[in-house]
């Protein structure tokens, strides 16, 4: 495979995939705006502020809304251990598909993968934050989201926080109704949810690499959505105990 670690304005890609983490898009959105070309951006990962202010001054004609199924992490070693699942999501924000994000959809499917469409993108890929959220808190609380694996008390605290989070998506304008599989997890009795996550993260060999490949305690994408959807909860007045009470875990040191 074949890097490149610059893009000039007058480059002729069809298709720029944004894929990083919510908190460096700020950064990322700056540097492609006077880069675009004719490109489509997809914009391909998790999202918590409002999607018309996440793509800064990139052109709202050129944008299109996805989001990967694979997961993984680099170990100790430096190595990528991941997986891909064969679905992607996509998603609209009230409005059909352009012609662009359909000509990226084609692109998606023609490489062999299948398409999920969430016409609620905005809905589908906040529940999707606040999923990390709970989960996130709760590694973090243990030292990493790898040791949650296999544990059915601590995969019971983390599903709790993420119901306690269902309240600050109502806030923020979320319509639940049309995420009730997204949530279902979290309303779901744990009692019978928190020990069959703990028996997959055990037992079942894809799950199991996904969360032992996130071991980093340093890592940072973890701590920044839990600070954000703390600082979040704390503007609009949404009680969350659970995250509260992780925040050592995941709050940023003041020095100085």
């Amino acid at each position: 495979m074949r890097y490149r670690e610059a893009l000039e304005p007058d480059h002729d890609f069809d298709l720029i995939v944004l894929s990083v983490p919510h908190h460096r898009l700020p950064e990322a959105t700056a540097f492609l705006s006077p880069r675009v070309g004719q490109a489509t951006v997809l914009v391909f990962g998790n999202l918590w502020t409002e999607p018309s202010a996440a793509i800064g001054a990139l052109p709202v004609d050129r944008i299109a809304w996805g989001f990967p199924q694979a997961g993984g992490g680099f170990g100790a070693d430096g190595v990528l251990r991941g997986g891909l699942l064969p679905s992607v999501v996509f998603g609209t924000l009230g409005q059909p598909p352009t012609e662009r994000e359909r000509a990226v959809r084609q692109a998606f499917r023609e490489a062999g993968l299948r398409l999920k469409e969430q016409p609620d993108f905005r809905g589908w890929l906040w529940v999707h934050f606040v999923s990390d959220a709970g989960l996130f808190s709760q590694g973090l609380r243990l030292g990493s989201l790898s040791k949650l694996a296999g544990s059915t008390s601590d995969f019971r605290e983390a599903l709790l926080a993420g119901r306690e989070l269902l309240p600050l998506l109502k806030a923020r304008g979320v319509d639940l109704r049309r995420h009730r599989g997204g949530v279902l997890l979290f309303r779901a009795p744990t009692w019978l949810t928190a020990p069959a996550l703990a028996w997959l993260t055990a037992h079942v060999a894809p799950i199991r690499a996904n969360f032992a490949a996130h071991s980093d305690p340093d890592a940072e994408e973890p701590r920044e959505v839990c600070r954000d959807t703390l600082a979040e909860a704390r503007r609009l007045g949404v009680a969350v105990p659970r995250l509260e009470a992780a925040e050592p875990s995941f709050a940023r040191e003041v020095t100085g």
